[in-house]
């Protein structure tokens, strides 16, 4: 997933073809136009634009400080870069270059990176970033890795000559930022994994990073997850963790999360918190299912019927396969719900029978799903208690069961992770 890499084998400059830099032998180096002597200033920062694979340079950053305007040199007027200077052409109109005005898009190594927090997802560790790694090729500046070694920091401070131990590179495509605003915001830092990586991630191996980390390292990697994501990693995640990323979840991120959780969960998530959240998320929840939740709560004798999860999926008897799985195509439900297709009467949900996913699959276009559906279902009557659900479970091993009323009539199902909580 994520590697660090030794570098020591990798010079400062390795040809007339292409330069290989750190950031911090080139802050506070002069700017100078057209020869070393005339100095215009020093660098202060370099400007980068996010792109893939990799950022590149926009120009340079000069602060002058003391009221003087800054000024930015792009990047396409640099001749090359020197030991002593950095040797631009002269500004094109004028004595000096205009001042630096940020564009979206664009972020400042100095200000946004150097020296934040990356969490290394293998390692469950966070890191500093301690260095930027620059590749310098046929007049383009990239941003090439990060150094999260205490070489980086030796650097940074002018000790460069000494060495404790190999550089520890990581590649910037494990590094990219969340987004412009969580990079460019005081109170985020940067991951070692993009978003969409972050979503493909286990909710156990998230829970477990999280625990790891807190105040902005957490909320900055929950923050990044979908709201199916976030459920299931809050559920897997230890009791302190839970009540730590709680208490910063804004009420209509927290509405969103709610929403991917059964009853028996939310209440399950609930009996760990304060009682002061618990009663700011209950205020989240549709009436009815607040009410559930509270009759979870307050009692050690839940009913199958107090337990059921509307996340299911039921369709009539004469159904065909072909109809069935465009149906759930189209529905692109939970994985958790597909496992069982329910069959019912329409329209007062009479179950009639189950179909499994895999004879779903495996059946012809035209077989209807009173053809394929087992019958009569095994099924929870709404009134049984949890240790008759956890014998139902323990019998059958379904990861499902259907919960009916006196009248057989589906009212939701049951999760066997539900119950063994």
């Amino acid at each position: 997933m994520m590697t660090s890499t030794p570098a020591a084998h990798a010079p400062a400059q390795a040809g007339a073809d292409y330069q290989l830099l750190f950031f911090s032998e080139l802050l506070d180096r002069a700017v100078s136009v057209t020869r070393a002597e005339l100095k215009i200033g020093k660098l202060t920062d370099l400007v980068f634009r996010l792109a893939e694979p990799f950022p590149e340079a926009m120009g340079i950053f000069i602060g002058h400080g003391w009221g003087t305007p800054s000024e930015f040199v792009p990047w396409e007027r640099v001749v090359r870069v020197d030991a002593e200077a950095i040797i631009v052409l002269p500004p094109e109109g004028g004595d000096r270059y205009p001042p630096f005005v940020d564009q979206p898009g664009w972020i400042l190594l100095n200000e946004h990176l150097m020296g934040r927090t990356i969490l290394d997802m293998d390692g469950r560790r966070v890191e500093v970033v301690n260095d930027v790694h620059l590749l310098q090729s046929h007049g383009r500046l990239i941003l090439a890795h990060v150094d999260v070694s205490f070489n980086g920091f030796l650097r940074k401070w002018g000790f460069g000559f000494l060495r404790i131990r190999p550089d520890r590179f990581i590649s910037w495509k494990y590094v990219q930022p969340l987004s412009i605003e969580d990079v460019t915001s005081s109170d985020k830092v940067s991951l070692s994994l993009a978003r969409a990586q972050m979503n493909e991630l286990p909710s156990e191996d998230l829970a477990d990073a999280l625990e790891e980390v807190s105040g902005e390292e957490q909320e900055a990697i929950f923050s990044v997850l979908d709201a199916e994501k976030a459920a299931e990693t809050l559920l897997e995640a230890e009791p302190r963790a839970q009540r730590q990323i709680v208490e910063d979840l804004p009420p209509d991120r927290a509405r969103s999360i709610l929403s991917e959780m059964t009853v028996a969960q939310i209440a399950d998530l609930l009996s760990a918190l304060p009682w002061d959240d618990r009663i700011d998320l209950l205020a989240l929840l549709p009436t009815d299912q607040a009410e559930r939740v509270r009759h979870l709560l307050g009692t050690s004798e839940a009913s199958a019927g107090s337990l059921v999860s509307n996340n299911y999926v039921s369709m009539p008897k004469q159904t065909t396969a072909a109809e069935a799985l465009a149906r759930l195509r189209s529905l692109a439900p939970d994985h958790d719900a597909v496992t069982y297709i329910y069959v019912v009467t329409e329209p007062d949900t009479v179950l009639l029978g189950v179909v499994d996913l895999r004879e779903l699959v495996l059946a012809t276009e035209s077989t209807t799903l009173e053809e394929l559906m087992a019958s009569p279902p095994v099924t929870a009557d709404s009134e049984l208690g949890k240790e008759d659900l956890v014998d139902l479970f323990a019998k059958y091993h379904y990861r499902l069961l259907p919960v009916v009323d006196a009248g057989d009539r589906l009212l939701g199902v049951v999760g066997y992770k539900d119950i063994m909580r």
